[in-house]
């Protein structure tokens, strides 16, 4: 979720503390070798079939995940040739899975690309907070398959922090106003599904800005950019708040 984040120059692409990225020789990854890919080679087929037994099958998309990664970045199952034009080098890039769930190497690519692209043409150059929500083990059942309770919790938490950011920047939000009226925060969510132990455990990250935007002066012109209010340092009795609500 994005609010108010338009009419903001992207930043720079080379960063101020990133330099030119060091040469090295490339070297294809091996993740046949690796333990987590040994443990699904030898075990996903026996437990595909105790599950079928158990009558309890295995999602038709989570098994696609599993045995596209078995093949993420062996040769064998696909390749391209390259070649660099500086030093003359030929080699081979292995075609990867491209999944988001099981497989480190993509799953942290998609990572790394998402971050960059936030960073360089979605958050304006203001200040940043994450919050997180976690919610109690009883309810974390209850919002696996419910994608809209996911969703209404998602809008009342962002909710709930735009109301704060806005009064601790001093300014106040008339209900009855238009929404494009009102102060907006800027926030990107992100759903979790699982806990460091990889336990079920749903909660919520969000990157918000630090403070609210609002609309340009009248006579500014249509296309004149909002303007952004920091919000004062937040303080334990803030956050107390927050979370009663």
């Amino acid at each position: 979720m994005v609010a108010a984040l338009c009419g903001f120059p992207a930043r720079p692409r080379l960063r101020p503390h990133a330099g030119p990225a060091p040469r090295r020789r490339y070297e294809r990854p091996r993740p046949e070798k690796t333990p987590l890919h040994k443990i699904i080679s030898e075990n996903l087929a026996s437990w595909l079939e105790w599950r079928d037994v158990a009558e309890r099958p295995v999602p038709g998309y989570v098994e696609e995940e599993l045995r596209g990664y078995l093949e993420c970045g062996i040769l064998c199952f696909g390749f391209g040739r390259a070649l660099c034009t500086g030093c003359g080098q030929g080699f081979v890039i292995a075609f990867s899975c491209k999944g988001r769930g099981v497989c480190p190497s993509c799953n942290g690519r998609h990572m790394a690309q998402t971050a960059a692209h936030l960073v360089d043409h979605v958050i304006p150059p203001v200040p940043v907070r994450q919050w997180v929500i976690s919610v109690p083990k009883r309810l974390r059942g209850f919002l696996a398959d419910r994608p809209a309770a996911v969703a209404a919790l998602t809008r009342i938490f962002i909710e709930e922090i735009e109301l704060l950011l806005g009064a601790v920047a001093g300014v106040t939000s008339d209900a009855s106003a238009p929404a494009a009226a009102r102060p907006r925060l800027g926030a990107v969510s992100f759903l979790h599904r699982f806990g460091s132990a990889l336990n079920h455990h749903m909660h919520l990250h969000v990157c918000a800005t630090e403070g609210v935007f609002v609309p340009a002066a009248d006579g500014a012109g249509c296309d004149a950019s909002p303007a952004f209010l920091p919000a004062r340092p937040i303080n334990q009795a803030d956050l107390a708040a927050l979370t009663e609500r």
